[in-house]
Formats: C-alpha cells, sequence, structure tokens
C-alpha cells in the first residue's frame, strides 16, 4: 500500500475509522453524478502515462483531473489499498507541500455517514458503521507502518477521463478530502498529492467506474525499468491467452490482490522453505519477503556470489555489493546473480520468473543491491508483497471480473494504442 510522502515504499499496515463521528455543517447530499453522457453506452477503456521509478524516486504516479473545471492531481498507484485521497484544503490542519494547489471540497460534496458508500468503507475497513445523526459526515482515518497517518473526509467530485471509445466522461467518485495529515516532511515538497486506491473493495475508484457502466472491473500497469510506463483501467488491452494466470486467492491481509501461495526458487533449486502468502502491491516499491524465505534466499544468493563481488554498506538498501569499478546499471551485474521463481499452486502451476533485473538496482554509489527486504523487520510478519521492482516491464492485470491476476513480459516504455498489439 502507498506510503508517507517521505517513503512513498512504505505500507499502510492498519487503517482505522474514527469511533466519534464529527456532524457535518450541512445536510447536503453530495450530488451522486448520473451519466447522461455515457448513458446506455458501452463499457469501454482508459490508459493513462505513468511517470516515476524505483529508484531513486520510489514511486510510479499518474495524473488525474478532478472537480469541475477539473484540475490535475498526481496520484500514487497503488493496488494495495482501496480509497482514493487528495490533501485538501478543508481547512487543512497539517498538509505536505504538494506539486498543485491543494483540492477544495464544498459543503455540497460531502458523503453523509448513512450513504451506502460510506457503510462501504467503514465496514471493509473495521466492519464497523455507526451514525449519531444523518447530518454527519463520513470521517476516516489512515495510519501508515511508519507511524504516518492521514484523517480525512469522504466526498464525490467529477473526474474526466478519455476512453478508448473516443468519448470523454465525467462520472462523480467518492473518494477522500485528507486535512490532517502526520506524514512524512513538511518542507520537501511530495512527488504527488495523495493516492489512487486501485484494491478490490467497492470504495475503490475501479468499482465505482464499473457500478457506473463505465469500464469492467480490470486493472493493470506496465512499470517500465527506465522510469514511466502506463495504466489501463477495462480489458481492451488484455492479452488473455498469452498471459501467465492465477487465480484470485482470498487474502488473509484484507483486500490484497493474491495470487495464492508459493514455492520459492533460486537458480532453479528450491529453497526448502514453507509455501509463502504473496500480494501484489503497486504501492510498494521494494519486495518484501517474510523472515525465513528472506533469509534462505540471501544465504543462497552469498553462496552463489562470485569472487568479483564484495559486500559494502550502502545508505540506499541494506544489502549491497561492489565490483571491481563502479556499476552503471543492472546490465553490468546481472550475469553475476541467478533468476528467482515464484510458482504459484492455486489451481494451475502457475510461475514468475524474477530475473536479477526484477529485484536488483544499480545506486548512485555504482553499488549492485537487492531489492527484496524483509519484511519482518517493518511489522509485515508472513506477508510476501510482490512490489514494483519485481513487477517491472510486465503487464500485470488484475482481473476482478474473472477473478484472475495475469503477467506477462511486455515493452512499458512504449504506451499502447487501442486496436494494436503492444506485445
Amino acid at each position: 500500500m502507498a506510503a508517507g510522502w517521505a517513503q512513498p515504499a512504505g505500507l499502510v499496515l492498519l487503517l482505522v475509522l474514527l469511533a466519534a463521528v464529527v456532524p457535518a455543517a450541512r445536510a447536503d447530499k453530495p450530488a451522486r453524478g448520473g451519466l447522461a453522457t455515457v448513458a446506455g453506452a458501452d463499457e469501454s477503456s482508459a490508459v493513462f502515462p505513468l511517470y516515476g521509478d524505483v529508484y531513486p524516486h520510489g514511486l510510479y504516479y499518474v495524473a488525474m483531473s478532478i472537480g469541475n473545471p477539473p484540475r490535475p492531481y498526481f496520484l500514487d498507484v497503488d493496488t494495495g489499498s482501496d480509497l482514493t485521497w487528495l490533501q485538501c484544503d478543508a481547512p487543512c490542519v497539517s498538509c505536505s507541500k504538494v506539486p498543485h494547489p491543494l483540492y477544495r471540497p464544498t459543503k455540497n460534496k460531502l458523503v453523509p455517514c448513512v450513504d451506502q458508500m460510506c457503510a462501504a468503507l467503514h465496514g471493509s475497513l473495521t466492519g464497523r458503521h455507526k451514525c449519531d445523526s444523518p447530518q454527519q459526515q463520513c470521517d476516516y482515518e489512515i495510519r501508515y507502518a511508519d507511524q504516518g497517518s492521514s484523517l480525512g473526509v469522504l466526498v464525490t467530485d467529477s473526474f474526466a477521463l478519455r476512453l478508448a471509445n473516443s468519448s470523454i466522461v465525467r462520472p462523480s467518485l467518492a473518494f477522500g478530502c485528507g486535512y490532517d495529515q502526520q506524514v512524512g516532511s513538511s518542507t520537501e515538497v511530495a512527488p504527488t498529492d495523495g493516492v489512487l486506491g486501485l484494491g478490490s473493495g467497492s470504495v475503490s475508484l475501479l468499482s465505482q467506474l464499473k457500478q457506473h457502466g463505465i469500464t469492467k472491473n480490470v486493472v493493470g500497469h506496465c512499470l517500465s525499468t527506465r522510469g514511466g510506463g502506463f495504466l489501463f483501467f477495462g480489458d481492451d488491452l488484455v492479452p488473455y491467452s498469452r498471459a501467465t494466470w492465477a487465480p484470485m486467492a482470498r487474502s488473509a491481509f484484507r483486500n490484497y490482490y493474491s495470487p495464492g501461495s508459493a514455492s520459492l526458487y533460486f537458480g532453479g533449486r528450491s529453497l526448502g522453505v514453507r509455501p509463502m502468502e504473496v500480494v501484489f502491491d503497486s504501492g510498494s516499491s521494494f519486495t518484501y519477503f517474510a523472515a525465513q524465505p528472506y533469509q534462505a534466499l540471501v544465504a543462497a544468493i552469498k553462496g552463489d556470489l562470485s569472487k568479483n563481488l564484495k559486500e559494502v554498506p550502502d545508505r540506499s538498501l541494506p544489502l549491497c555489493w561492489k565490483g571491481k569499478k563502479p556499476f552503471k546499471s543492472v546490465l553490468d551485474v546481472k550475469k553475476e546473480f541467478k533468476s528467482v521463481v515464484l510458482s504459484f499452486s492455486n489451481g494451475k502451476k502457475s510461475l514468475m520468473e524474477i530475473p536479477p533485473e526484477n529485484y536488483l538496482i544499480v545506486t548512485k554509489y555504482g553499488n549492485a543491491c537487492l531489492g527484496i527486504l524483509n519484511g519482518s523487520e517493518v511489522g509485515l510478519k508472513d506477508l510476501n508483497i510482490v512490489g514494483d521492482i519485481t513487477m517491472q516491464d510486465q503487464m500485470v492485470i488484475y482481473d476482478n471480473e474473472r477473478g484472475q491476476i495475469g503477467w506477462i513480459r511486455a515493452p512499458c516504455d512504449r504506451i499502447p494504442k487501442f486496436g494494436s498489439s503492444l506485445l
């Protein structure tokens, strides 16, 4: 899940709703926004360019046009959370410096506590939903693994989307207005204005677009190792016959997208650890393994290293190596490492090969560092997260219509045109 502004690779571990709900200033119903422009239209798709990288920026983000008139906002793409939210002036109690002027909601945009969307948000996060009066607004609090938090209220506003069928739609969608952030540094400008939550819950933007009949409940991303990439809603770009597919498993860790349990291999050899519960999370820059698989993998990597590499400290990541001369890219060092493989046992045997370029980075100091981290050290316990580094140069598809997750190698630095073949 997307993290605090200073550490975009961190993971949201706990989301709790405020027990006390603040009364709204007015009981105006938010404009739920019918779609006269697409009434009766077929479901279509939309594609968006992505910006950012794993290193050194630590996140991928998308530009979304929100409001009337529409204004641009940069959102951290996060398949590990449901709620989309912006830092906003409601008024702002504590906000980071962001790329664009803070979003300013109007009172008629507030979602009341009694609204079904508020009930869905509260239910998905805590299982509890209570409204003391119809005039209450829908409050929430997000807590992060790095002890940061965001306090906000649910609002609705229009999102301007250009679809593959050439139409432009402006559905009114619910999202969070975060007015009290205790995350990151208040002196540095954050790279994004908020988070784009693309999880499987009903408050997710993806689920809302499905409810409006605009796109199918399918989302995918293609993250380029060169930086950038693309994001898409709908299934027009999905290579159903060529991708590797695994059925979605019900994760013990909330609404995460999970292809189920996997066995771990390195260099074609099983590492002998018990099956790992794996989730895919674009809001995490790096990949995280629980203590046992992490230690087994590190031992296997160290036992296989040539004498050309020497372990060195590097402020970028915990485990790094230097060569006889500084590395310029992963291409300079990949031949010294072997592939990692996750073999998913959920239904058919689905393999995800992770070559060295999908688990190593080369830092500004010219060292090669392991981009798979020990999740137990950041409170993830037994959760294993496949993050951006491992999903680079692959199209990854989360198909909620068919209940499956797919992946296939792809040139992610080329934004596809509908009707053309990317692969």
